[in-house]
């Protein structure tokens, strides 16, 4: 199936704050967007789910389900620290980076979050910053699916293929674990967070990165024997991922 992903973003600075976004999913912007508190005072805020940061689940102004995620340090310093970033312009701000990085993503029809909006709030040199994307529907991050039940075979080839295409467009992801992987209800496979993603040449990064993932599975087993995850899964994962390649696809 094809997706819609075609992108148009605008920008501008309104009171003070430099917002980019979509014209086709948000006519006009305003700094509220990006307030937890403003969205639940309107009745659409969903839920939250804690990761690095946390991510609040809205009724978008549009009527479908948006994920809004401030933007947080992880590790050590993030106790002294936890979301104040050095200012060096607004290319380079995360926010920026990453629905920049969401709509060439979307345009290349890979399996992303469309994005809707992100915001930087710069001052003395200092910035915090803020990303709305709409909510892949019928999903679940794949740590969370593997605890409840298996998945086929067929779907670990899937993930290889999904990975390599990804890999096959230069696209490294940051932090690619099992709770950065989507799995809908066909057993179809999304990414998400892109914060520090870029895009390079091929290169040893790509085996690294898929080495990362296969850590984080690991991880997941050693922590619960209940956890679905076998050694034929990764097999069947890595068959799907060199078929991509061997085919040229």
């Amino acid at each position: 199936m094809r997706l819609s992903t075609h992108v148009t973003l605008r920008e501008a600075t309104i009171a003070g704050e430099h917002i980019v976004w979509d014209d086709v999913r948000l006519e006009e912007p305003a700094p509220d967007l990006f307030d937890a508190g403003w969205w639940q005072a309107r009745d659409a805020l969903r839920g939250e789910a804690e990761g690095r940061g946390t991510a609040h689940f809205v009724t978008g102004i549009d009527g479908t389900p948006w994920v809004l995620r401030h933007n947080r340090r992880g590790g050590a310093l993030a106790t002294l620290n936890p979301d104040r970033f050095l200012y060096t312009g607004r290319e380079r701000a995360r926010p920026v980076r990453e629905i920049r990085l969401l709509a060439t993503l979307r345009d290349r029809e890979l399996p992303v979050p469309a994005p809707v909006a992100a915001r930087v709030n710069a001052s003395l040199g200092i910035y915090r910053g803020d990303l709305i994307t709409v909510q892949i529907p019928d999903s679940v991050p794949l740590a969370d699916r593997l605890a409840e039940a298996p998945l086929p075979s067929t779907a670990w080839q899937e993930l290889g293929c999904t990975l390599a295409r990804f890999h096959r467009a230069g696209v490294w992801h940051a932090d690619l674990n099992a709770r950065n992987v989507l799995v809908d209800g066909d057993d179809g496979f999304h990414l998400i967070d892109f914060d520090k993603a870029r895009l390079r040449k091929p290169g040893k990064w790509r085996e690294a990165n898929i080495a990362r993932l296969h850590r984080s599975l690991d991880k997941f087993r050693s922590a619960s024997m209940r956890f679905n995850f076998l050694d034929a899964n990764w097999a069947a994962l890595r068959g799907g991922y060199t078929s991509v390649f061997a085919a040229g696809l």
